[in-house]
């Protein structure tokens, strides 16, 4: 199997060209790679007859359809197999994401979660930004079906790059996974890079304390730690939209935290829920409840001086800013709720 053709930020990708040299170290580019499009005059050919006849379905037809979502598919994989695909230095395999991975997310994000997506026109069509979101749910499901609702519901189709925890770069299939889902180890230089190549780049803050914190303490924000992602922003000069993920908390009602077990495992926090671990791999099935997702205003960050990200205030009173829009909506949404499930 061939290697895929890796894009390093020095070159200039195919699809935009360098906007400018980047402070105090080499220019490593900054245009988001694009996923390779299928070559239409293949699938043209493949995917169903020129003309419509008798007995031959035209261009939209069920057999026509069929046929090119075959030819697709084939050519889908003899790109994979020659290795004519692109990924950037972090591992992002831009097709993978769109033609696989978004593909399996998509279902449970429609039908299962049924998320409702609000204020998707606060993050910018070009440019960087960074997304701050809330964390819950034992498991993150919620930055997966985050990126769903960016790529998805954004009219520009943007992808969101994720800071993930050390932890998952740790676990064997899931490393390789989220490299090529475009998600990235949760420190400053990367997240500064991606930012300032114009990449939209989500961040919880919360980490582990909010992603395995008990049931009873559920849409109450744990601390965002010491404002890292503000300065960050602040560095790259790109807004901050805060957004509030409602329903995530309740697929896996957490009601204790076996910790010797935890421990002997290496990770954060072992849950006990209703129906895990009593029910085996069954309990691990999460519950569908209903997911609301908001994107709030963006607050810029260009208007500060350079020296404004080592001014610890600031770095301060951003923190608790966005904290608290966030905490503000997700208490506005609670009670905007029907149900739990609808």
């Amino acid at each position: 199997m061939a290697d895929a053709k890796v894009i390093p930020f020095g070159e200039e990708p195919r699809s935009r060209r360098n906007t400018g040299p980047r402070r105090g170290r080499p220019d490593r580019g900054r245009s988001p790679l694009k996923p390779v499009p299928a070559p239409r005059d293949e699938e043209a050919r493949a995917g169903g007859p020129a003309e419509d006849g008798p007995g031959r379905p035209g261009r939209d037809g069920a057999a026509g359809g069929w046929e090119r979502k075959v030819a697709h598919g084939l050519n889908f994989l003899r790109r994979r197999l020659t290795g004519e695909y692109e990924v950037d230095d972090f591992g992002h395999d831009p097709e993978l994401t769109e033609q696989v991975l978004m593909a399996l997310l998509r279902p449970v994000y429609e039908k299962y979660f049924r998320v409702e997506v609000k204020g998707i026109e606060n993050i910018p069509a070009t440019g960087g930004a960074l997304v701050v979101a809330n964390h819950s749910g034992v498991l993150p499901l919620d930055g997966l079906m985050l990126q769903v609702a960016v790529h998805d519901e954004h009219p520009a189709q943007r992808h969101l790059r994720l800071l993930a925890a050390d932890l998952v770069f740790m676990l064997p299939v899931v490393n390789e996974l989220a490299r090529k889902a475009g998600h990235t180890l949760a420190c400053a230089e990367d997240a500064q890079l991606l930012l300032e190549r114009g990449e939209v780049v989500g961040v919880m803050p919360e980490g582990f304390k909010g992603l395995g914190k008990p049931f009873g303490q559920r849409y109450k924000l744990q601390r965002f730690g010491r404002g890292g992602f503000v300065s960050t922003a602040l560095r790259a000069g790109v807004p901050i939209v805060p957004c509030s993920i409602v329903g995530a908390e309740e697929i896996y009602p957490m009601i204790g935290n076996a910790r010797t077990v935890a421990r002997l495992l290496g990770f954060p926090y072992f849950p006990v829920t209703p129906t895990f671990p009593l029910l085996g791999p069954l309990g691990a099935v999460p519950l569908p409840t209903k997911w609301t997702i908001q994107f709030g205003e963006p607050i810029a960050t260009d208007g500060y001086p350079a020296e404004a990200a080592d001014d610890p205030m600031l770095m301060f009173n951003l923190t608790d800013q966005v904290r608290e829009t966030i905490q503000h909506t997700l208490y506005k949404l609670l009670v905007q709720r029907r149900s739990v499930f609808f």
